[in-house]
């Protein structure tokens, strides 16, 4: 049996401050209850690029029990050049029910206690941005009381 492949460096390419507005409340359906969060904008900085998130995307939630959540956001950056990246960011979220009832209040909850991972995918036409398009990535992420916020790394 051949050795395993050594462990992948990350490179970080962005930081991500997400707003977001006040939860749609779709309701329990046979996978969990379904929510609808709108992104209202926010902004991106790091190596890569530095701009905004534009206004008008969501995080379409489906909260599996009182201690997991799986996201799927899907929104754009504009980069301050006027660059267009579309982002599918997929993540999951666990922690203690105390802690994600505390989340769901919007009341501050310590990073650390919580697992928030996702795995963005983008798409642009910009020939500066096309890493983005040819790599994989990985999301860290921290809820925040009206916003997210995700630190963005390069699987190399």
């Amino acid at each position: 049996m051949a050795d395993p492949a050594p462990a992948p460096a990350l490179a970080h390419v962005a930081h991500l401050e997400v707003e977001v507005g006040p939860p749609l409340e779709i309701g329990a359906t046979p996978g969990g209850l379904r929510r609808v969060i709108p992104i209202t904008g926010g902004r991106v900085s790091g190596p890569l690029l530095t701009g905004r998130v534009v206004p008008g995307g969501a995080d379409f939630q489906l909260i599996r029990s009182e201690t997991e959540t799986e996201a799927d956001a899907r929104y754009v950056l504009e980069s301050d050049d006027g660059e267009l990246v579309y982002v599918v960011n997929r993540a999951v979220r666990t922690g203690s029910a105390e802690d994600i009832a505390r989340l769901q209040r919007d009341l501050p909850v310590d990073p650390s206690r919580i697992y928030f991972r996702s795995a963005p995918v983008f798409e642009t036409a910009a020939p500066r941005l096309a890493t983005l398009t040819s790599h994989v990535h990985l999301g860290v992420g921290t809820r925040r009381p009206r916003s997210v916020v995700f630190d963005i790394f390069r699987v190399d």
